[in-house]
C-alpha cells in the first residue's frame, strides 16, 4: 500500500503520513493514479454541489477552485511548461528541453492556463445546470489512466520520474484500468472519448516532444479532463 499513499502524496495535497519508499514504490504509484483521480473528482463534486443550489456559475467557480487546490495546480504547471516549450521551439526545436526545464512561466504558458481554467469554468457551469456533477469522479479517474498508456507507449524524455513510472508499469495494469473504465462507460457513454483523447495526446507528444515527461503527463491529464467534460456536455 506504500505506492497508493505515494500516489496521493504526489497527485494531491491531501495530508498523509510520510512513508519510507524505494524507487520501485515511487514508480508503482502510477498504478494508483486513477484512484487519486476518483477522489479528486469527488472533492470537486462536493465543492461544486455546495454552490449548485445558488447558481451554476458559482458551483463551477467553487469546483475549479477546489480542483486547483486539491491538486496543487500540479497539472496546470505541466500544461504551462509544455505550452511554453511547444511555442518557443516552433522555429528552433533545440530549445524545447531548455524551455521545459525553465521554472518560469512564459506567455504561451499563461495563455494555456487561462484558457484551461476558463474552459473548465464554462463546462462545469453547464454540467451543474444540467445536474451532472456526479460524473466528475469518473471523468477524473479516466483521465488519469492516460499516464499509464503514455508511460508504456512513449520513451521518457530524460531519466527521472518518467523512467521510474515506465519501469514499474506493465500492460496488465493498463488492461485492468481499461476494463474498469469500460464498465464505467456502460453507465457514462461519454467516457469512451477518453480513448481517442489519450491516443491523440500520445501522438502529439511523440511528434512534437519526442517522448513523455512529468510535465507532459500533467498537461495530458488536463487536456483529457477538459475533453471529457466537453464530451459529456455535447452528449447530454
Amino acid at each position: 500500500m506504500k505506492s497508493l499513499v505515494i500516489a496521493f502524496q504526489f497527485m494531491t495535497r491531501i495530508p498523509l503520513p510520510a512513508v519510507s519508499a524505494n524507487t520501485h514504490d515511487a514508480g508503482a504509484a502510477m498504478r494508483w493514479f486513477p484512484v487519486t483521480g476518483a477522489v479528486i473528482g469527488a472533492v470537486v463534486w462536493g465543492a461544486a454541489f455546495a454552490g449548485q443550489s445558488v447558481e451554476p456559475l458559482l458551483a463551477a467557480l467553487l469546483g475549479v477552485a477546489a480542483w486547483a487546490a486539491i491538486t496543487g495546480s500540479l497539472h496546470l504547471d505541466g500544461l504551462a511548461d509544455v505550452a511554453d516549450a511547444a511555442g518557443a521551439s516552433h522555429k528552433d526545436p533545440t530549445r524545447l528541453s531548455a524551455v521545459m526545464a525553465d521554472p518560469h512561466v512564459g506567455s504561451f504558458g499563461v495563455v494555456a492556463i487561462t484558457m484551461q481554467l476558463v474552459a473548465k469554468l464554462i463546462l462545469l457551469s453547464l454540467i451543474a445546470e444540467r445536474g451532472g456533477l456526479w460524473v466528475l469522479p469518473a471523468i477524473c479517474c479516466a483521465a488519469r489512466i492516460g499516464p499509464l498508456a503514455w508511460a508504456l507507449l512513449l520513451p521518457p524524455l530524460h531519466k527521472g520520474m518518467g523512467t521510474m513510472f515506465a519501469a514499474a508499469t506493465g500492460w496488465h495494469h493498463l488492461a485492468i484500468w481499461s476494463v474498469l473504465a469500460a464498465a464505467m462507460a456502460w453507465y457514462l457513454p461519454s467516457l469512451v472519448v477518453a480513448i481517442p483523447a489519450i491516443g491523440a495526446w500520445a501522438l502529439w507528444c511523440r511528434s512534437r516532444l519526442g517522448g513523455i515527461s512529468g510535465d507532459s503527463h500533467g498537461a495530458g491529464i488536463e487536456i483529457v479532463e477538459t475533453t471529457l467534460l466537453l464530451a459529456w456536455v455535447a452528449m447530454s
